[in-house]
């Protein structure tokens, strides 16, 4: 028989679990928020701590809500929406705060103030998951089950644009009529601001029939077809076969930034206009200097630096991102102000080869970029700005730039690029 338990959250944990504690154990607890009384089923138990799911709430915090989406709970895209917005962003400034202080040994003098945007409707990237699931009766489209390699059965969701929200059930027939249903394990979804894109990872070749299937869907609701037979590289349009450009815009700086449907860009689009406004108010540049953009994708925060005036030179170890990186800045008109290299900063020294900077801005992925700021060439650059989608790499990061490097953590500040997540971005300010 499972164990119920009476408990008192006393926080959140960085997966957005409430952590209680009882015999001398932590239990973390799914549901559970600060300051609630609960009743809570244990699910598992080890040695030193437990797992545990809501069962009734006794004492209601003020900051609980009732969660919009009637998946949530099942869907593991979202862990957060019982919790208001300001109590998700207090959590994560929390996470970021402990990681800097616990991991890296360091304290920001200033927080900055968090950067939000809407709370719905929000990303402009996704990766579906695909089965054919007889028992449930045909396919499923739609993310992984919470702690589970299933798919969600469901038929909307609340932070994908409405229009394609309302794709999902339509999504699921079309699918269930191909051919090669047991074959299509995945859809990625790439929003731009005049078209969106669905690529179709296939395992193995599509029948005629099914091109005249998908080609049909595409035209009825406005969207583009993509196939892709393996890597990202290798995906190409389906129909319309000369498809217009994706394309997402930065308009304070002037940017167009046109994409490949599989390229990363970030999942959404107005909070990223926010932290490339606040990544150049922190960096400063000024025109005459050169700076370094290191892990620089399709151009994200090159063009807006070079913008300024300064010199931007951008580094990043995919090729293909690195020549759509050119592309992007000669569309802008800021070629003569960039220069990009294809290089790899998870090794030892790579930064050496490239010289010093007056300034940079580091935005690696989850692993962090602990190779490059400990090679970073003297004399160092005067400013660092860090953006980063992992607190604990930053903070790692951060006690090297701060304790071996001679800088400074002058600033450091989340921004909700995923609500209802416990997604944690954030960016720092470094100064020499």
């Amino acid at each position: 028989m499972t164990e119920l338990v009476h408990l008192t959250v006393e926080s959140l944990d960085h997966e957005g679990r409430g952590v209680a504690h009882r015999d001398g154990k932590a239990v973390f607890v799914e549901g559970g928020l600060p300051g609630e009384r609960v009743v809570a089923r244990i699910v598992k138990s080890k040695k030193n701590y437990e797992f545990a799911e809501v069962d009734s709430v006794l004492r209601q915090s003020s900051m609980r809500e009732a969660p919009r989406c009637r998946h949530f709970g099942v869907c593991g895209g979202c862990s957060m929406q019982h919790l208001d917005l300001d109590g998700q962003i207090a959590a994560k400034q929390r996470v970021l705060e402990d990681d800097l202080w616990h991991i890296g040994r360091v304290k920001p003098e200033t927080m900055l103030a968090s950067i939000r945007g809407p709370a719905w409707e929000y990303r402009s990237k996704a990766r579906l998951s695909v089965r054919n699931v007889v028992k449930k009766g045909g396919v499923l489209v739609g993310f992984h089950e919470r702690k589970s390699s299933f798919v969600a059965d469901m038929d909307s969701c609340e932070v994908l644009p409405r229009r394609i929200s309302a794709l999902l059930r339509p999504l699921r027939e079309l699918i269930g009529a191909l051919s090669i249903r047991d074959r299509l394990p995945q859809i990625e979804l790439a929003i731009g601001e005049s078209t969106d894109a669905m690529v179709l990872r296939i395992l193995e070749p599509l029948t005629p029939g099914d091109e005249q299937l998908l080609t049909e869907f595409a035209d009825r609701h406005h969207i583009q077809f993509w196939l892709q037979t393996k890597g990202p590289d290798t995906a190409y349009p389906l129909h319309p076969p000369t498809p217009a450009a994706l394309e997402y815009t930065i308009p304070e700086f002037g940017i167009a930034m046109p994409f490949m449907p599989t390229d990363f860009t970030q999942v959404n689009h107005q909070i990223n206009r926010l932290l490339v406004r606040r990544a150049i108010e922190l960096l400063e540049p000024h025109p005459a200097e050169r700076i370094a953009d290191y892990f620089c994708g399709l151009g994200n925060f090159t063009l807006p630096i070079a913008r300024s005036g300064a010199f931007v030179f951008g580094v990043e170890g995919n090729a293909g991102l690195v020549e759509r990186a050119r592309a992007n800045a000669r569309h802008n008109r800021l070629a003569d102000r960039t220069e990009f290299a294809v290089a790899n900063l998870f090794e030892a020294d790579t930064a050496v080869q490239f010289g010093s900077f007056d300034k940079a801005l580091i935005d690696p992925p989850r692993e962090g970029a602990m190779e490059l700021v400990k090679a970073l060439p003297e004399p160092l650059p005067r400013r660092i700005v860090y953006v980063s989608c992992n607190p604990a790499t930053l903070a790692r990061d951060a006690g090297v730039l701060c304790h071996t490097k001679g800088f400074r953590l002058a600033a450091a500040g989340v921004a909700n690029m995923f609500p209802h997540t416990s997604h944690v971005e954030s960016i720092a300010l470094f100064v020499k």
